[in-house]
């Protein structure tokens, strides 16, 4: 109904039933404006945002993925910031900072530093052991002969995970392409890495990620994380660097005589407290005390 005829209905009203019934109620006449209004085309709607797989993305993610896959070894740094509730409301950060050597296929050593104690993992193709220099503690488990199914296995045994660990496995593509629901290229950035990247973004399984991919060497720079179930939008950031790739590693590089002589502990999740095995770490006297 237009502003006309419903102040055409509202007069009407007013007069009462006589005028009506008289048959002589006068048309409202058509102003200027309104005129011009209905002369006017409508505008087109904008067209709805229609989520895909935008062809450019998947190029970029696929050249990087296969540059990481081909390479029989690598060494790189990752530094991981992340968010944790506080009881102030607004997100504390902390970091990690991981040195990471891999052989393929069944050889992989981490060395981490952070805002907790330091740990180190190492996996050999037949053994994995996770190491607190800090505590001289160390949990040693039978592993099976590939990174990726040791990397699992340290998640399921003992929730040890490593933010990079779709860097490290035989096929970062798969890992990404099993629950890929969206990607989409942004542009290229200059400042990520000291080089030029390709920017991409995309939702695999329940997180968004944005990642910064090296326009020549295909390598990734940057990684941001959110997941999308987490009502607080908490974010996550892997910044990798020093990238080593087919370089020549020590045969004794995924091994450790301090870890290996340290105090055992068992292969456990640490909220397992009554796991099979598990037994409290040793208590240590303080300097000086006999």
């Amino acid at each position: 109904m237009t502003y006309a005829k419903f102040l055409c209905c509202v007069t009407v009203a007013a007069l009462g039933l006589g005028m009506i019934a008289s048959g002589h109620t006068q048309q409202p006449q058509k102003t200027q404006h309104t005129a011009k209004a209905a002369a006017r085309p409508a505008k087109a709607a904008a067209p709805a945002f229609q989520p895909g797989l935008e062809p450019r993305a998947i190029e970029v993610l696929k050249a990087a993925c296969a540059r990481l896959a081909a390479a029989r070894s690598m060494a790189f740094t990752a530094v991981v910031s992340y968010e944790s509730p506080s009881r102030l409301g607004p997100p504390l950060v902390y970091s990690t900072r991981s040195e990471v050597t891999l052989q393929r296929p069944d050889k992989l050593k981490v060395i981490t530093l952070g805002d907790g104690p330091p740990s180190e993992f190492y996996y050999d193709g037949k053994a994995m052991m996770a190491f607190e220099p800090a505590e001289n503690l160390v949990a040693v488990a039978d592993a099976p002969p590939t990174i990726d199914a040791a990397l699992q296995l340290a998640y399921d045994s003992a929730a040890i995970y490593f933010p990079f660990t779709d860097v490290v496995v035989a096929d970062p593509y798969k890992d990404i392409a099993d629950g890929l629901k969206v990607a989409f290229y942004i542009g290229q950035s200059r400042v990520v890495g000291d080089t030029t990247t390709d920017m991409v973004a995309y939702i695999t399984g329940d997180v968004f990620v944005q990642i910064w991919i090296g326009t020549q060497d295909k390598l990734p720079r940057r990684i941001y994380a959110v997941y999308l179930n987490d009502r607080t939008r908490l974010r996550h950031v892997l910044e990798l660097s020093n990238w080593q790739l087919d370089v020549t590693v020590p045969a004794d590089a995924f091994a450790s005589a301090k870890a290996t002589g340290a105090a055992r502990i068992a292969f456990a999740r640490p909220d397992e407290t009554d796991a099979p095995g598990m037994k409290p770490p040793p208590k240590t006297k303080p300097p000086g005390t006999q």
